[in-house]
This record gives structure tokens, sequence and C-alpha cells, in this order.
């Protein structure tokens, strides 16, 4: 990127410049002396961040953090080291402005943390031990314990399915994606990990009663936030002229 600025920052000190995008910072970093519309790379938690100083993010920002997300699995996140409350607020206030159709916002977040997280392992390990029967692995049945006490908070991802608006499931289901992903692209810019599972008790029925669900609530998964300690490898995809067809006549 020609013309770019990098900042090095420690961990502890994440950027947070006013660009109209909100970046958690213990340091503020000032950058009245850096030219307008230069793009400005800050890795910042092990994980690069694009953003400009310009007071709206540019295209190459989006791009940027677009293709640069990754999933961090618990297991790379940093044990111990808890995320401030007022930054998950943040995530959930983006996911907020998700797209849905008739505006039902059908998403709705369960917030586990602190010792709430060693009260969802041990009851999604015992869920897995009491049914897995002969495909039992004990392995896995330590993962599912261990993970949630790895991870600063897992939010639990839930449809709430719209009783006085007709809409077919499948786009609100869709809506819960899209928050899912402003959840996990606003993770990436903060400089946090993050993973979405359908694994443990994501299709357990006893997952119903204990996460209060009701008539045609669906439970589509957890998303495990910590702070990154061994970052993911560089992603990859196919090109997109693969998958794409154009119709102009």
């Amino acid at each position: 990127m020609q013309g770019t600025i990098f900042f090095i920052m420690s961990p502890n000190s994440c950027s947070a410049p006013e660009i109209g995008v909100c970046y958690y910072s213990s340091t503020p970093l000032v950058l009245s002396s850096v030219a307008p519309q230069r793009p400005v790379v800050y890795l910042c938690q092990k994980q690069a961040i694009l953003m400009t100083n310009d007071k709206m993010p540019g295209i190459a920002q989006l791009n940027f953090l677009l293709q640069n997300r990754r999933s961090v699995f618990p297991d790379q996140f940093e044990k111990g080291k808890i995320i401030p409350d007022d930054m998950i607020w943040q995530l959930l206030e983006n996911a907020n402005w998700a797209p849905n159709h008739k505006h039902t916002e059908p998403w709705r977040f369960t917030v586990f943390t602190g010792s709430a997280r060693k009260r969802f392992a041990a009851f999604q390990a015992s869920r897995y031990k009491d049914n897995a029967g002969e495909k039992f692995r004990q392995d896995k049945y330590e993962k599912l314990l261990t993970n949630p006490e790895f991870s600063s908070h897992i939010i639990a991802i839930i449809l709430k399915r719209s009783t006085e608006i007709a809409i077919p499931e499948m786009e609100e289901i869709a809506a819960v994606a899209c928050a899912v992903q402003n959840i996990w692209l606003s993770a990436a810019a903060f400089g946090l990990g993050g993973y979405w599972s359908t694994g443990g008790i994501t299709y357990d029925p006893a997952a119903r009663p204990f996460l209060g669900l009701q008539g045609d609530d669906r439970l589509m998964g957890f998303f495990y936030l910590g702070y990154i300690q061994i970052p993911s490898v560089k992603g990859t995809r196919r090109p997109v002229p693969d998958k794409t067809i154009w119709v102009k006549e």
C-alpha cells in the first residue's frame, strides 16, 4: 500500500483516533501530523487493522477488514485476559444494525462471562457425556470443558421468531447471520479473536430451557471471544469469477 503509515502498538495500547469508528484504547494516539486520506495500519493484539485518519472510513479500510477477518479459536486466546464489557456492548450495538426484512430484528444474545463460563462449560460437557454413548471421546469432552474458560465471553446466538409479522424463517435466519458478521468484523477491528461455533449444545433440545428459548425460537450457535495469543494463518479464497455468472442480455 503506497503511502501507508505503520504504527506498531503494544498489546495493551490499541489505536483510538477520532475517525468515526470506535476503537478501544488505554492510550489514545493523536494523528494530527498525519496527512489526510493516507491509510494507516495498526498492528494491535497481534492482528493488523487498517483505517484512515479521515472522518469517514474509506473503501480500502473496509476491503482490508473484510478480507483479513479470521476465525480465531479459543485455544488461541490469551487465557485469563478479559475483554471490557463496554467493548462487548459495542459489538452487540453493531450487531443490532444488521439488515432485516420487515424490521423484525430477530437476533437475541445471551452473554456468558465470569463464573458463568464454568456453568456453561459444565452443562455442555455433561450433556455430551450423557448422550455420546459409544462415540464418546475424552478429548472432545475436555475441550467442551476448557474452551469457555479460555474465552473472555461467550455469546449465545439466538433467533427470536416473529409472532406478529408473517415472514419466512429463512429470512430471519439470514438476518441473524448478518448480525453475527457485524459482531465478527467489529471484533476484528478491535483486534480481538472470535469464533462462531455450532457445536456443543447447539442442536441439543436441553439447550432450550437452559437458555430460555420459547416457541419457534432457534439456537444458532455460540460466538467465542478473547484476546489473541496465537494469530490465525492468512486466509485464502477461490477466485470469485469461478462462482459468478453475469447476465447482460
